[in-house]
């Protein structure tokens, strides 16, 4: 979240949750960089053991911040 976009509510810790939850099925792991909004509303409803949260950064000469997918290392480039 950067600080010109909205304040993160109940939809984005559900959707959050759902992309969690498919990504272990396939076998991925998940981990979101957040905002320490984020991060108190995911300790609130309790899921702060299933969503990987990590510290929100500041981005580096024209870096992009967001999810980041760890794929198994077999799984084809695309």
């Amino acid at each position: 979240m950067s600080p010109t976009s909205e304040r993160p509510d109940l939809g984005l810790v559900d959707a959050l949750a759902r992309l969690q939850l498919t990504g272990r099925r396939r076998g991925w792991s998940i981990r979101f960089r957040h905002s320490d909004e984020l991060r108190e509303l995911v300790e609130l409803v309790g899921l702060s053991d299933v969503l990987s949260l990590e510290p929100l950064r500041q981005a580096e000469g024209g870096e992009q911040l967001g999810v980041e997918e760890v794929v198994q290392s077999g799984d084809p480039a695309v």
